[in-house]
């Protein structure tokens, strides 16, 4: 088609990501004329006309069909020219490589002209590719795209390259098939004469003149582009806002028949509606994904939030490429509920990408990365890897402080909530408490009222009390959070779960077993309901249970159960993570009590061997199962390697807890018993009559501890002939 006798001089193929570059070159077109010497002239392309206009632009995005719209082809079509706006998106654009494939196969490819703005050409397909796949290869006979390369005209805005002057004639030369050092001749020349019918003393006044007319040309450039992204971004809002509240009107009384409608089943309706409507906006749609993934979530409702989630993460990403911050805002909402489905791998490495993404966003501290260290820290946390998420919440806290200082704020709050359990979780119970107590504080002055984030709060300081030992002032805030996450989230949530376990724990302590249990089996059956028979979260649920079976003298039950956890907890989070290493602790203590030295000596090293290599030799938690070891020695009758091991332990536990705590005790009365047995009982005695004293104090929940610390006070007494 000759240049003069088309519809369209060129039709310009861009990713919506480098829209700005699409006007810049729209107008740069459009506005350009063609030196008088060079119009009229017979080239290859034909005659060349006066003015390169006009110049077709998509300005909307395709809509998800499996070919090119009949307006598209058909401008195709009517134009003598293609320009592809060639960008690292650009390559990844399945659109722009369609329409570049559809040009081609109209028998011209060799008026396919490219603009490089961003990567690099030929880079042999990779993350930094700037030419689309069919932009490099040629197409063959048979209108297949082969793999003989091509070897396209291009211009290069990029820095250091031609810059945007020389990149506009090198399109223009191209289009007019005429000499690049023509077409800049004919310009010089043109400036020459233009320059020559000025008067010297009017040198000053063209050279304000010249400036000004660049710089309104500038800013009408840039005012386009402003005007095209408002223009998005309001029929964005407005179709989104549409779309929200037409979903929440139930205007067919046939639907809802006299009954409420549940926030479920409106989002139910909507993710079906998605599929249905704005089809021809898929970046209207990749946001109500998102949004409504996000709801999903909210509400326990996680299958269904990753699939929403995931479409909105591949709709965003072929829109906009990989590195978009709207592609960033999906990858960490999939983080975030991959990790509530236990799926931790997939989970770090979406909010890796998205942490990528927003450290190179201008503006710093910068809370979106803050957010998502915190999500990561998050993860980290959940696989057991404490050491590895301390310098990860810690950068988050920084940010946030520098964000907020030290005032009343709801995400500084969530960074000390993050620093507690971690500080907590590497054995400094001191100022994880101590953290956690402050976050509740900042939790309460921004949540006077319920708010699911006070209720965790409150869970979180309530459960390091109780694990500490503080059941008395534990007990309260378990129940304050329980009262708020029932009022907040429903009859059926993973949280009301939770905070059932927790107060179940209480009840147990206070030897309300009936209770405790209800408590337990309830939350057991809610987690199934919600996430299935594997999810970790039903560990803890299941490890309780048969702690109340065990202290109800219900023996096999008991342990049936707990080993029914070690092996959901192996297949779920791996032979070696730091809960499995608990779960063998408790193991090997029944086990122990039953006389199965063999198993339980086995489940206690394995569990040694785990938590020194989670948390290093002198964790509380690495005491506590030398402390079980220790008691199964002496049954064994292995006294100096049971001295040994309770001595350890007891050291260990006296550095992170109080001397009255009942761990320590619990220490100190094996230790003070491997003593009797080797005859040291002037050192024995106090060790035993110190630990008795403490564990008499725990009431039912250290019945077992305390009786099994009394018979071997008595012992002492008894083989030391002492009243």
């Amino acid at each position: 088609m000759p240049l003069a006798d088309s519809k369209y001089r060129a039709f310009i193929s861009y990713s919506h990501r480098d829209e700005k570059w699409a006007a810049w070159l729209h107008t740069a077109l459009e506005t350009y004329r063609i030196p008088k010497a060079l119009v009229g002239e017979t080239t290859t392309f034909g005659v060349i006309p006066a003015r390169l206009a006009p110049v077709f632009r998509d300005r909307d995005e395709l809509a998800s069909a499996t070919d090119l719209g009949e307006v598209l082809t058909q401008a195709l079509r009517d134009s003598a020219y293609q320009i592809v706006i060639c960008s690292p998106a650009a390559a990844r654009s399945r659109w722009v490589g369609e329409e570049v494939l559809a040009f081609k196969r109209l028998g011209r490819s060799d008026r396919v002209l490219c603009l490089i703005v961003d990567g690099e050409p030929n880079a042999g397909g990779g993350q930094d590719e700037a030419f689309p796949e069919a932009v490099r290869y040629k197409v063959g006979a048979d209108g297949v795209l082969g793999r003989e390369p091509a070897e396209p005209i291009a211009a290069d805005v990029r820095p250091g390259k031609d810059g945007r002057a020389n990149a506009r004639l090198k399109i223009i030369a191209g289009m007019l098939g005429v000499g690049l050092d023509v077409l800049k001749q004919r310009e010089q020349a043109r400036r020459q004469r233009r320059l020559g019918v000025v008067a010297a003393a009017a040198v000053a006044g063209m050279t304000v003149t010249s400036v000004l007319a660049a710089t309104a040309w500038l800013a009408r450039l840039e005012a386009e582009a402003q005007r095209v992204r408002a223009e998005a971004e309001a029929e964005t809002a407005r179709q989104t806002t549409k779309f929200m509240v037409d979903l929440f009107q139930v205007s067919d009384p046939s639907e809802s028949l006299g009954n409420s409608i549940t926030a479920r089943e409106i989002l139910d309706k909507g993710a079906e509606r998605i599929d249905r409507e704005l089809v021809d906006r898929p970046e209207i749609q990749a946001t109500l994904m998102d949004t409504m993934g996000t709801v999903y979530k909210s509400l326990g409702l996680y299958t269904p939030a990753v699939s929403l989630l995931e479409r909105a993460l591949k709709t965003r990403t072929a829109l906009l490429g990989e590195r978009d911050p709207e592609v960033a805002t999906s990858l960490n909402h999939l983080g975030q509920v991959l990790s509530l489905k236990a799926a931790y791998s997939t989970a770090e490495q979406n909010l890796r990408d998205a942490l990528e993404i927003r450290r190179r966003l201008p503006g710093s501290p910068n809370p979106l990365v803050a957010g998502t260290l915190a999500d990561l820290g998050d993860v980290l946390t959940l696989q057991g890897r404490y050491a590895d998420a301390t310098p990860v919440i810690d950068e988050a806290l920084a940010i946030r402080r520098q964000l907020y200082g030290e005032g009343q704020n709801a995400e500084l709050a969530e960074s000390l909530e993050d620093l507690g359990f971690n500080r907590y979780y590497l054995g400094d119970y001191e100022h994880g408490i101590e953290s956690m107590r402050a976050a509740v504080a900042m939790r309460r002055a921004v949540h006077p009222a319920v708010h699911p984030d006070l209720a965790e709060a409150v869970n979180n300081l309530a459960f390091m009390l109780y694990q500490t030992g503080d059941s008395a002032a534990a007990e309260p805030l378990y129940r304050e959070s329980l009262d708020m996450v029932r009022k907040l989230l429903g009859p059926q949530h993973k949280n009301i779960a939770m905070a059932l376990i927790n107060v179940g724990q209480v009840l147990h302590d206070e030897g309300k077993h009936e209770e405790a249990e209800a408590n337990y089996r309830e939350a057991l059956r809610m987690q199934k309901a919600l996430l299935g028979d594997s999810h970790p979260d039903l560990v803890l649920t299941m490890n309780n249970l048969a702690f109340l079976l065990y202290d109800e003298k219900r023996v096999d039950e008991a342990i049936a159960m707990l080993r029914e956890s070690r092996a959901l907890a192996r297949a779920a989070l791996g032979e070696d993570h730091p809960d499995v290493g608990a779960i063998d602790t408790n193991l090997g203590f029944w086990l122990t009590q039953e006389g199965e030295y063999d198993e339980a000596r086995v489940l206690l090293d394995r569990a040694l061997e785990i938590r020194r290599a989670a948390f290093g030799q002198d964790h509380p938690q690495v005491a506590s199962t030398l402390s079980i070891k220790a008691n199964l020695l002496l049954a064994t009758r292995e006294y100096a390697g049971a001295r040994d091991a309770a001595r350890q332990a007891r050291t260990i536990l006296a550095q992170n807890l109080s001397a009255d705590n009942w761990r320590v005790a619990t220490a100190a009365s094996a230790e003070g018993a491997a003593l009797v047995e080797l005859g040291d009982y002037a050192e024995a005695e106090p060790l035993l009559v110190h630990s008795t004293e403490i564990l008499n104090q725990g009431g039912a929940a250290m019945e077992l501890l305390s009786q099994q610390s009394r018979e071997r006070l008595q012992h002492l007494y008894l083989v030391w002939h002492k009243q």
